[in-house]
């Protein structure tokens, strides 16, 4: 360890911060997928000095605003085929996709700069259950069972993006930091209803909200 480095930037620091803090959302991270979490948070640092790529800058702060947020999600996660619009920089997809080895996430993004390092991340962390999709996520038709977002865009808009993937009976998983409220939620598409509103605690990335989105259905677009 340099003079410089902390003691909580060290790689064993990082990997116990990492463990500590999913455990602490009640998700059993295997040690092996914390290592692969942690070379993708390398990665990403690398990418983000030249390229901006993410606001939050250092492996510290990333682990919790990047990594733990993206873990925060994971026990809603269901279904085989798992849709990230508006990855980004893989985020929450890349994270889940390390988790959750058996399903297969699609991350889709229409930024060129960002899928190519999307496809650098799926290369080097040897991820066979990633595809990476360079497009808008209106343009999007593949399969999917549920739809996570973190940064895409209010729920309004976002639901009216992915209404395609819902009425193919998706879920919309949205992050959200602050609880959405009773009028942003009636902004909602009509055939869209809210399944849920949970609140989440962050370790080292503070409060958020996840919200459940589902497609009401042809009998209720009827109505």
């Amino acid at each position: 360890m340099s003079d410089r480095e902390s003691p909580l930037e060290t790689a064993e620091g990082l990997r116990d911060r990492l463990l500590a803090g999913a455990a602490a959302m009640g998700v059993d991270l295997p040690v092996q997928s914390a290592a692969r979490l942690l070379d993708y948070l390398r990665l990403l640092d690398k990418w983000n000095a030249k390229f901006n790529l993410s606001a939050v800058g250092g492996l510290g702060e990333m682990l919790g605003r990047h990594l733990l947020d993206s873990l925060s999600i994971a026990p809603w996660i269901n279904g085989g085929e798992v849709v990230d619009a508006g990855s980004g920089a893989g985020l929450p997809g890349i994270p889940l996709a390390v988790f959750y080895p058996e399903k297969r996430f699609a991350l889709v993004d229409s930024n060129g700069k960002k899928t190519r390092f999307l496809f650098q991340a799926k290369t080097e962390l040897g991820l066979a259950n990633v595809e990476v999709a360079q497009c808008r996520i209106e343009q999007y038709r593949g399969p999917a069972d549920l739809v996570v977002c973190r940064a895409l865009a209010g729920l309004e808009e976002t639901a009216a993006k992915t209404r395609h993937l819902l009425s193919s009976g998706a879920m919309l998983v949205a992050m959200r930091g602050r609880h959405p409220g009773a009028e942003e939620l009636s902004r909602l598409p009509q055939d869209c209803a809210v399944a849920f509103v949970n609140p989440l605690q962050v370790p080292g990335g503070g409060s958020r909200h996840v919200v459940g989105i589902r497609h009401r259905g042809p009998e209720a677009e009827r109505t």
